[in-house]
């Protein structure tokens, strides 16, 4: 097989790709180790920010999006048993975020690719790359039981963290930044309509809880807890109250309850390795950086990564040009870099250390107090949540 940009996995980040190299002339291949219906019902969250409502939309891949997406144009932040607003329309006008679950976004660009054409093969495990160093490099991949090779100019990796893309790059090329977090998430979903209106971020003196939502009646709310967590060892009534507890604040505000469908641990971990391209071969999304996911960047970024790669190597094949390609992971490790930041600003704002003394409670209440002051604080961070400018 030939090609022009070979892709590695049907993620968001692929599959965007994939669409954008079609519309714009440029000749590619997708890759899937799984098969369709295990990617389609792939669960993931789905926060997106301003930039990647635009990518989609200018992609033609924005039909759900509109119909199914809740909008919001704010997030509260609750601390101190009191509650705050912040307003994304006063503090970043004309940008919102939304919430649409990544398993519709990956749905709706699997059927457009699949009706404009695209070839994306399912269960085609992609076994190695060579030559990368050189003009011609090849995926090694196996599909329907047989060995084969797809020649292309260049390949993409958006296999995420495990895939065999990042391990190609030999090691004495690459530097990589790291931090494991002494703390976790315990996330649920819940047959309950949301109890907020906005996403509800808390401080509370036992730790850390997000209020989300997937729809108008179903609840996605997570906890801080200690690493190595067993979820069974959380029963429903224990995690409502705990939830309760969490988000109280003066007044005559509730969590409402209802059923718990769904159980499971994250854990929080930072994640960026440079450079994110090795000779004709890239590297996107979760392949070349992780965020914990407080500040809800994770789709995001790697949306912004191939929103560049797209536009670098439309132009190569329009004329030959290597600037935005020679570019490429310089521009992208900008923007990943303060997503990174803003990350761990989140997280270490709104969660409580296992050892916390009473001296750093009391400078996370003060940079709390400075968040929803409404200054340059609220300001910044309305900017990095409905997220910042593709390079």
């Amino acid at each position: 097989m030939r090609t022009t940009v070979g892709i590695i996995g049907a993620g968001p980040a692929g599959l965007l790709l994939a669409r954008m190299l079609h519309r714009a002339g440029v000749d590619c291949v997708l890759l899937e180790s799984r098969d369709r219906a295990y990617v389609e019902e792939r669960q993931r969250a789905g926060t997106l920010e301003q930039s990647t409502i635009d990518a989609l939309r200018a992609a033609g891949a924005h039909e759900r999006l509109d119909s199914e997406g809740m909008f919001h144009d704010g997030i509260e932040i609750r601390f101190a048993r009191r509650s705050h607003r912040i307003d994304f329309a006063a503090l970043a006008p004309g940008r919102q975020v939304v919430i649409h679950p990544q398993t519709k976004v990956v749905q709706e660009l699997i059927a457009l690719n699949l009706a404009d054409g695209v070839p994306v093969l399912f269960e085609a495990r992609a076994d190695r790359v060579e030559g990368a160093e050189g003009d011609h490099p090849v995926i090694r991949f196996t599909h329907e039981g047989r060995q084969r090779a797809l020649h292309c100019d260049f390949v993409v990796g958006c296999d995420g963290f495990h895939g065999i893309s990042r391990r190609t790059v030999p090691d004495a090329l690459t530097r990589t930044f790291s931090r494991r977090y002494p703390y976790s998430w315990l996330g649920i979903l819940a047959d309950v309509a949301p109890s907020c209106t906005d996403l509800l971020y808390a401080h509370s003196p036992n730790g850390f809880a997000l209020h989300s939502m997937r729809s108008s009646t179903v609840s996605r709310l997570y906890l801080q807890v200690p690493n190595g967590t067993d979820p069974g060892d959380w029963d429903d009534e224990r995690i409502w109250d705990e939830l309760s507890f969490r988000f109280a604040v003066d007044g005559d505000w509730k969590l409402d309850r209802g059923p718990i469908t769904a159980k499971s641990v994250i854990p929080m971990q930072s994640f960026v390795t440079e450079p994110m391209r090795h000779g004709r071969m890239f590297l996107a999304g979760d392949a070349a950086h992780i965020v914990p996911p407080t500040g809800a960047k994770g789709l995001n970024l790697a949306v912004a990564d191939v929103v560049v790669l797209a536009r670098a190597l439309t132009a190569w094949t329009e004329d030959g040009s290597t600037e935005l390609i020679d570019a490429y992971s310089d521009t992208c490790l900008r923007r990943v870099w303060q997503a990174e930041h803003f990350s761990w600003f989140m997280t270490t704002t709104f969660h409580r250390e296992p050892d916390q003394t009473p001296f750093e409670d009391r400078l996370q209440l003060t940079q709390l107090e400075r968040l929803t002051a409404g200054g340059p604080a609220a300001a910044e961070l309305a900017d990095n949540y409905t997220g910042l400018p593709i390079g």
